[in-house]
């Protein structure tokens, strides 16, 4: 029987294996697809309630869209259920999510009150996430890859730079009222977390051995994010701003451990990269 739409493919087109008739596609590998789209539903709907003057919920939507997107490839993880096209979907979801959505919630929130030097911070922002990710792409893709990946990200990553960048919204609901100043400072805070996001400033990713919680810390260890929680959902923003500020701290911390196991800085290292600044041995 034919059908309008082309097959789904999660994994490319496979014509030998499927044979003459279109083979069926579990359940399971189409959820993590699907949490990608609400991710995406969520951020672009945060933008919408954002030129609505309905500023709560555009943040909220958004830092939704960042938990679903964070959520997606572990869900896929967990059901086998990785694939090629939940790879690119995931990595569309993140310009999104992580670039363009806080942008333009930040923009209309406080950052229009400078005009063009407000628009021009949220582009460097939107630009900047883009930058990031298509960075951490290229060294995802790498056969062989250095062992401080698994300990350590180059620049702060996407998810925690949209939370990031939104501090002046948090300021602003805690009574801080949009003007021209604040624009122009907010405007200088966010081109600030763009470098954080483009920088080689190494950041502990908690996803190392070393990570690991002692057998005695752990009910500590739950009383405390118990008690994060808490706070989140009856003081949102004083939480956030204190997140955020715990967040930024931690930075030179993590950037001290590197340098005193690694030395120097982090390197990309991809031949993608030489060619941009135009150092490929090849190319002289």
């Amino acid at each position: 029987m034919k059908t309008p739409f082309h097959p789904y493919e999660p994994n490319g087109p496979n014509d030998e294996a499927r044979g003459p008739r279109l083979r069926q596609i579990p359940l399971r590998v189409i959820i993590p697809n699907l949490i990608t789209i609400l991710a995406i539903c969520a951020g672009l709907t945060g933008i919408r309630l954002a030129f609505e003057n309905r500023y709560e919920l555009a943040v909220a939507m958004v830092l939704l869209a960042a938990f679903l997107d964070g959520i997606d490839g572990r869900v896929a993880r967990l059901l086998k259920a990785t694939s090629k096209f939940g790879v690119q979907m995931d990595s569309l979801a993140d310009i999104v999510n992580f670039g363009v959505a806080p942008a333009l919630v930040l923009y209309v929130f406080v950052l229009d009150q400078a005009r063009s030097i407000g628009w021009i911070a949220a582009l460097i922002f939107a630009i900047a996430a883009g930058l990031r990710l298509a960075r951490f792409n290229v060294m995802a893709e790498r056969e062989t890859k250095a062992t401080w990946q698994s300990e350590y990200f180059v620049g702060v990553p996407a998810p925690a730079g949209a939370m990031l960048v939104l501090l002046p919204v948090y300021v602003g609901f805690l009574g801080v009222a949009p003007s021209t100043p604040f624009a122009l400072i907010s405007s200088a805070y966010t081109v600030l977390i763009a470098f954080l996001l483009v920088s080689r400033v190494p950041v502990w990713s908690g996803k190392s051995e070393g990570g690991r919680i002692r057998r005695d810390l752990v009910l500590p260890v739950m009383l405390v994010v118990v008690f994060y929680v808490a706070t989140l959902m009856s003081f949102t923003w004083e939480t956030m701003v204190v997140t955020v500020a715990l967040y930024l701290a931690s930075l030179p911390f993590g950037a001290r451990a590197w340098y005193r196991k690694y030395g120097g800085w982090p390197s990309t290292d991809t031949a993608v990269e030489n060619r941009f600044a135009g150092e490929d041995d090849d190319e002289h």
